[in-house]
This record gives C-alpha cells, sequence and structure tokens, in this order.
C-alpha cells in the first residue's frame, strides 16, 4: 500500500549557514544557492567534435526526469503506458521546469520483458502502441473491445505484461479491418528501414511457427538463413510479415508526433540505447557474424555485486564490425534519431572493452570466470575512440555515456576528448580509499549528467532507509574465506542480521579498535577490511554533512530530505541533472510505505520486483498534483528551470 507522507521539515533538518529567500522578494532575485558558474567549461563543449551535437540540443543548464514508459499511464491508457502517453509526460515536464525527458529502453523485448535484453535493437515494442490512435483504422468499431480490455487489464499497481499477447490479437483484428492500401508513407517507410524491418518481420513469424523456441533451435534452413526457404517463408506468411511491418510503422507514426509535441514545448527526449542486445534476437539471427556467440557479456565483481554479473547477451565481433564500417551501429542510430535528441550509451565502457564470460562458465559463478575484450589493455583507448567517432558520425544525437561500474581511466580522458557527457551519480562520487567523503556537487564533471540514483539503483528514500550505512553480506562473506575467517562468528560480533542482502553494523562497532578487536586481524594486515568499515560505518554521517544539513543524523527519509539531495544534484557543475520519476514524487511525500517498493529493477535478479514498477499517480492526477510547485520551485532556484 502506498501513502502520502506529510510534508514537514523535522527541526533536525536545518542547513548550515545562510537564510531563505525574504518573503515578497520578486522572482528575479531569488538566490540561486549553489549554482556553479562554469560557462567557459561549458563553451568548450562546442570546440570537439560533438561540436554540431551540442548546438542541436544547446548548452545550457538543464534538468531532467528519467522514467520507464511502462511506469506510466493516463485514463486512455489500455493496461500498459502507451507512446500518446508520452505527450502528457512531455506536458508535465514543461509545467515543472524540467527539460529532459529521459526514457528507458522502449525495444520489442519480445515476452521476456526485459528492456534491456531487447529482441531488437531497431524494433519498437507493440505493447507501447496506442490503439486508439491507428493510421488508416477506425477504432470506433472496436470500442467495445478496447473497453473490454482495458477492464480486464487495469493501469495502477504493478505492470501485468500479459497485455502484450491481449494487445497483439486484437491489434492483428484492426489490422484486418484497417483502410487498403495503406499511406504512400507506409511504402516509403518500408523502403526506408531496408536494413531490419523485413529480417525483425520474418524473426516474429518464425517465433510463432516454432512456439516460442529460440532461433538456434530452429531447423537447420532457418537458423542458416537459406535464402530459398526465407523467399519461400516470405510469400508464405506474407500477411503476417505485412502486419509486423505495419505495426512498427504506426509505432513510428506515434513517436514521431510525440517528438513534435516534445520540440514544440522546448522539452528534449533521451533514448536508451541498450549496449547489447538479447541471443535470442532478430538481429544476432540475421547478423550472427557481428556476435560471439561462444560467449556472455556480464561484469567483473565490485562492492555491490560482489559475484560479478553475468547478462546472457553475446559480446560484440568487434572485427566484422569494423571491417563493415560499423554499418550495424550506424544504422541503429539513424533509426533511433527519428525519435530522440540524445541518446543515453547504456555501459559506454563496453565500447572500450566488454567483460565476458565463457558460456560454459555454471550459471552460480555468475562473473567470476570472466576476463575482457579485448585482452590487452594497450588497445581500450583506440578501440573505444574509434567506435564513438563512429558514432558521432553517424547521428546528431548527443549521446550521453553511462560510465559506470569498474571504469578505465582512457574512459574519462575519450569522452572528455570528444566532448560527450559521462554520469556522475552521487552516492557513488567519493574520494575512496581516502577521506571517503562524499564529493561537493560543484566538483563533478561540467560535462556530465549529474543524478541520485538510476534505474538499477534504489530510489533516494529507499537508499538512505535501508542501504547506507550497509554492507553486502556476499560480497563480505567472500572477503572472509579469502582470509579463513569464520563468516558466521565474525558477522555476528559486527552486524545485525541480514536484511535483503545488506548487513548494518552494531551500534557498538563504532571505531577501527572496537572493529578490529572483534575481528581478530591487527591492522596492517586488514587492509581490504578496514577500507570496507572506513567507507559504510559512518555513510550516513558523511552524507549528512555533504548535504549541508546539521544536527543529529534523522535516519528516516522525509519528503525535505529527498528534496535537499535532488537540489544538491541540481547545484552540481554538471550540464544535466535528470532525477528518476520516483525521487521527483518523494520529494513531497508520494513513496510507497516501504520506499525499496518502488525500485524498478535489481540487477543479477529475476523476479515479478524487476522491470514491473508503475507511478502510484496517473498522468492525469500527476498535471495537477501540489507537488508540482515544490519542483518548479528547486528548478529555478538551481539555475535549471
Amino acid at each position: 500500500m502506498r501513502q502520502r507522507l506529510p510534508r514537514h521539515r523535522p527541526a533536525r533538518l536545518r542547513r548550515r549557514g545562510g537564510r531563505g529567500r525574504p518573503a515578497g522578494a520578486p522572482d528575479g532575485e531569488r538566490r540561486q544557492r549553489g549554482v556553479v558558474r562554469v560557462s567557459a567549461e561549458y563553451g568548450a563543449f562546442t570546440a570537439g567534435p560533438a561540436k554540431p551535437h551540442w548546438e542541436k540540443v544547446g548548452v545550457r543548464r538543464r534538468a531532467g526526469v528519467c522514467v520507464p514508459l511502462f511506469s506510466l499511464y493516463s485514463a486512455d491508457s489500455v493496461g500498459i503506458g502507451d507512446l500518446q502517453d508520452l505527450n502528457a509526460l512531455v506536458d508535465w515536464c514543461a509545467q515543472v521546469g524540467l527539460t529532459i525527458a529521459q526514457l528507458l529502453p522502449l525495444n520489442d523485448v519480445g515476452y521476456d520483458f526485459a528492456p534491456y535484453s531487447a529482441k531488437s535493437s531497431f524494433a519498437l515494442d507493440p505493447m507501447y502502441l496506442s490503439l486508439r490512435k491507428l493510421d488508416g483504422v477506425d477504432t470506433g468499431k472496436f470500442a467495445n473491445e478496447l473497453r473490454d480490455l482495458a477492464r480486464s487489464f487495469p493501469t495502477g499497481g504493478r505492470v501485468n505484461y500479459a497485455i502484450k499477447s491481449a494487445k497483439m490479437a486484437l491489434l492483428w483484428k484492426m489490422y484486418q479491418a484497417r483502410v487498403v492500401p495503406e499511406p504512400a508513407r507506409f511504402a516509403r517507410y518500408q523502403e526506408a528501414n531496408a536494413y531490419w524491418l523485413r529480417d525483425d518481420a520474418l524473426y516474429k513469424v518464425l517465433k510463432t511457427r516454432f512456439q516460442g523456441a529460440t532461433w538456434e533451435e530452429w531447423p537447420l534452413p532457418y537458423r542458416q538463413r537459406t535464402p530459398d526457404v526465407l523467399r519461400e517463408l516470405a510469400e508464405e506468411e506474407k500477411d503476417a510479415v505485412r502486419f509486423h511491418e505495419w505495426v512498427q510503422w504506426q509505432l513510428f507514426e506515434q513517436f514521431d508526433n510525440v517528438k513534435r509535441h516534445a520540440r514544440r514545448k522546448g522539452v528534449l527526449l533521451m533514448g536508451d540505447m541498450p549496449f547489447l542486445v538479447a541471443r535470442d534476437s532478430a538481429d544476432v539471427w540475421s547478423r550472427p557474424n557481428y556476435f560471439k556467440l561462444e560467449l556472455s557479456s556480464g561484469a567483473p565483481p565490485d562492492l555491490y555485486f560482489a559475484g560479478g554479473q553475468r547478462w546472457g547477451m553475446p559480446p560484440y565481433n568487434w572485427p566484422a564490425l569494423e571491417a563493415a564500417g560499423y554499418d550495424y551501429v550506424v544504422q541503429k542510430l539513424r533509426y533511433a534519431e527519428n525519435f530522440y535528441d540524445f541518446f543515453r550509451v547504456d555501459h559506454v565502457i563496453g565500447v572500450f572493452r566488454v567483460f565476458t564470460i565463457p558460456v560454459s562458465s555454471p550459471p552460480e559463478r555468475q562473473g567470476l570466470d570472466g576476463v575482457f575484450d579485448p585482452p590487452d589493455e594497450s588497445h581500450w583507448e583506440e578501440h573505444g575512440r574509434r567506435l564513438l567517432t563512429a558514432m558521432l558520425g553517424a547521428t546528431r544525437m548527443l549521446p550521453c555515456g553511462e560510465d559506470l561500474g569498474v571504469v578505465p581511466p582512457c574512459s574519462y580522458k575519450v569522452l572528455a576528448e570528444l566532448s560527450i557527457p559521462g554520469l556522475d551519480v552521487m552516492r557513488w562520487a567519493r574520494d575512496w580509499g581516502k577521506t571517503n567523503d562524499f564529493t561537493p556537487t560543484e566538483k563533478y564533471r561540467p560535462n556530465a549528467v549529474a543524478v541520485a540514483s538510476t534505474h538499477d539503483m534504489t530510489p533516494v528514500a529507499a537508499w538512505w532507509k535501508n542501504e547506507a550505512a550497509t554492507v553486502d553480506d556476499y560480497f563480505f562473506q567472500l572477503k572472509c574465506a579469502a582470509r579463513r575467517l569464520d563468516y558466521e562468528t565474525v558477522t555476528a560480533k559486527l552486524f545485525e542480521p541480514a536484511v535483503n542482502g545488506r548487513r548494518r553494523w552494531r551500534p557498538e562497532i563504532d571505531s577501527e579498535e572496537v572493529f578490529l578487536w572483534h575481528l581478530g586481524i591487527p591492522a596492517e594486515r586488514a587492509g581490504d577490511f578496514l577500507d570496507l568499515f572506513r567507507s559504510t560505518r559512518f555513510e550516513r554521517e558523511a552524507f549528512w554533512k555533504f548535504l549541508g544539513l546539521s544536527g543529529r543524523v534523522y535516519p528516516k527519509p522525509t519528503p525535505r530530505f529527498v528534496q535537499r539531495v535532488l537540489e544538491k544534484a541540481n547545484e552540481s557543475a554538471s550540464v544535466f541533472s535528470v532525477q528518476l520519476f520516483q525521487d521527483w514524487l518523494a520529494t513531497a511525500g508520494v513513496m510507497s510505505k516501504d520506499p525499496a517498493a518502488d525500485r524498478i529493477n535489481l540487477p543479477g535478479t529475476i523476479g515479478p520486483q524487476n522491470w514491473s514498477y508503475v507511478s502510484p499517480l496517473s498522468l492525469e492526477e500527476l498535471a495537477t498534483w501540489p507537488g508540482n510547485r515544490g519542483i518548479l520551485e528547486l528548478n529555478k532556484r538551481t539555475g535549471r528551470a
């Protein structure tokens, strides 16, 4: 059950120094506390290879929101947010001073419903198509069926992905009832997208014919794409093939209208380009030579994912891609440019090197058996520079790199050289291994996107309540095993019982001396354990100080606390500040009773809790929500609206 918490400001959340804006002060005299003047640094963005990309979006401080489309809904939605709902999102952004609307991937995921493991890097997912706005279809004839579908799949709660099958069945009926012949725009669309459209349609037809089996399980002629067999298939299934192409055209038309509306409202759209694609996908089936099918991509172990990560998607065969002039990458970007002004380069460090794991490695070992590709670190910088330069040459969209994880130094260098924004995450930007203080936001990279949370992290409220000042239980277990320490005995002395895989320090473990005494290891041999203690034990106190708050640390994530966190992100030197939709809502108390329920995804896990978060407010409610005023004022006083 979700609750709206009262708007209040506990006495403990007093800021250090300074006074608020005097009552009655005109807007033009509002104090922009903390806004860093970095116009010279911003001006340098147009001096590099990304000059035309920056000129297209404009070099200015912006604030934005990141939200999955499946999390939104309106009175017209049928079971899930659709493309028409993006118009209302754009209107809300304009209302509250947000000029960037960042979306999670909208690519077709088939029936696996994991947006970063798409069945196509090109095709959009039909579940996002508005059935009430189809070109060439009298949707009034289907009013009863649309009403019944909406009743069967009410919006709100969590996403019920069974809506996709139901929408596809109704779409087929609508296709059969369409006006024929289709307008010339459809034929032009087919011709313009010949690189991928027919392959995508054939892949979907074969998935149906073979009852969902992966392409590697199909009969050999279809696996190997024997030309005569595919021609025969296209003729036998010409109506089904045309249907899938028609659906993609409808999606294109609706999304094009959204982009036009956003442009009129002064809101820029940021798409999310998954770095990889599912092994069972139209892309891999149609171009297997571009992938290393004996390997799986992933991430090495780190503080937050002690076993590493194993994603399942095959890494790229870079020599084959380069030999073809990166045509596959170029075509993906050119299609996405129809819809977006920016694109987020998911896992941008993967263009320098990608972590690969043999598919033969046992799944329970996650990423422990992986290595980097290319293996020679001296090749990483030039490898990434070539690919990113090719991306810049393919599109006028401004790329924004998600440079998180184990980041090679060359990544920062090349992104800066090419004037491509990176990503600075507030809770991870710290003086690690030294003071462990949180990095002042005025020291963030000017050419970056400042964020408090990402879709793979807990929102601010959940982090503060459940994760800040805790240790990953599995990570600590591995540390104990490496030192041959009795894990059960040590954890009983140091920590409270584990909750959701995290352990909080016992209150009495309040100094390094006490910690080392219970650990039973002298300081000179406890380096990694000491680093863990220093970075986590007083994390809340360090963050409280970082926010400029005084008094006793308040462990409850109040609306005012979340507002201060987002304000701090907006005050950063970074040219862009884009925050999770859930975090914006939490600034006025709209959050779940357990804010962990508002998380979008927990990497390394599979279950109904992932990719199913839905806003507690409809888009109509959002338009009149009292919290909008506070968001607008926050964006104004930090110089982003």
